[in-house]
């Protein structure tokens, strides 16, 4: 009897442990990750995220790796209310690591409750495939720009040689342009150069995507090769939103509106069709516009939200929209400031 009440203890406290420990898996919007097959030298990382969804603050106070193949990296470790952060998983290929590499990686949580939380991250390493450099990174590029980014392809085995192929570049995205040749077949040895290009209507903001090697190994999962893409793709010109602070009434402020371009461009004509704004327009060619804004405010209180309209000589940004706000409060009129 007593051994079949200790034993009834011990469950219960595991069960109780388990749900402990679920509150801080339910932040995770997935808690396991497979590379698949990942050339040796290629970029390969991988980010959990998680969302604090409790009113009190959480933190992650450490992690750790069970595999020296596996680096966990993470953005921030206190999360208020709705805040999110980032665990990144970056696996080592240009080490001594090769072939399968599983790794587990616990998460280790202080508040509001102690708890740890354990993500899994599956890759295989090839050896004989080697991408250089490891990802095609763009940087920063300007929209409607056909930039181009290459990588080298090298495959060596001394009995598959003269048949392996790379016989297709897939990529979810359609806003690249891939082309593929070869540049060597000879003693164990193949080679390829990869040139990938952006089209010009890539949208704004960050590139983060995988395109795939696919080759014609007989293993299905070392058929297919991942290769990071990434790079920000920037508008040519861009605005910043004018802020006015608080005005009073009958106030007259003046702040400037910053236009900004990577090759110099000229602003044609500067407008708003709430009267209030009044703009002093720069006709010169240059990357950096200072042009200033003169707000003067009417006599009720209120927030005020305005468009203003740019229009530049740039081929890529002829016109730009932007918004000015300010804050009218009672105080002392009739005054000018400028900045």
């Amino acid at each position: 009897m007593r051994k079949i009440l200790l034993t009834s203890v011990v469950l219960l406290a595991a069960c109780r442990a388990a749900t402990a420990q679920q509150w801080a898996v339910d932040m995770f919007d997935h808690t396991s990750h497979d590379f698949g097959t990942v050339a040796r030298g290629a970029t390969a990382t991988h980010r959990f995220i998680l969302e604090n969804k409790y009113l009190e603050d959480v933190e992650i106070v450490s992690i750790r790796s069970s595999c020296k193949c596996t680096i966990p990296k993470i953005t921030k470790k206190v999360l208020k209310t709705y805040e999110k952060t980032e665990i990144e998983a970056i696996i080592d290929t240009r080490g001594e690591h090769r072939g399968r590499k599983d790794a587990t990686l616990t998460v280790v949580f202080s508040k509001p409750f102690p708890a740890q939380v354990q993500l899994q991250v599956y890759t295989f390493i090839r050896s004989d495939v080697v991408i250089q450099p490891g990802k095609i990174d763009f940087g920063s590029v300007a929209t409607g720009s056909r930039a181009s980014q290459r990588v080298a392809i090298s495959y060596r085995n001394d009995q598959n040689w003269r048949n392996w192929q790379v016989v297709d570049i897939r990529c979810a995205s359609q806003h690249f342009e891939a082309r593929l040749t070869e540049t060597v077949r000879e003693a164990g040895r193949v080679g390829y150069d990869l040139q990938l290009t952006l089209k010009e209507n890539v949208p704004e903001g960050y590139l983060n995507e995988h395109l795939f090697l696919i080759t014609n190994d007989p293993h299905a999962p070392s058929a297919r090769v991942p290769l990071a893409v990434v790079g920000i793709v920037e508008a040519s010109v861009a605005a910043q939103p004018v802020m006015l602070g608080i005005v009073a009434p009958g106030e007259t402020v003046t702040r400037p509106l910053v236009v900004r371009g990577k090759a110099p461009f000229r602003v044609l004509e500067v407008s708003c069709a709430d009267p209030r704004f009044k703009f002093n327009e720069s006709t010169t060619a240059k990357t950096v516009h200072l042009i200033p804004v003169t707000f003067t405010a009417g006599e009720t209180a209120g927030k005020v939200s305005a468009t203003i309209s740019i229009k530049t000589d740039s081929a890529s940004a002829p016109t730009l929209q932007v918004t000015a706000h300010a804050q009218v409060t009672e105080g002392s009129g009739g005054a000018s400031r400028s900045l």
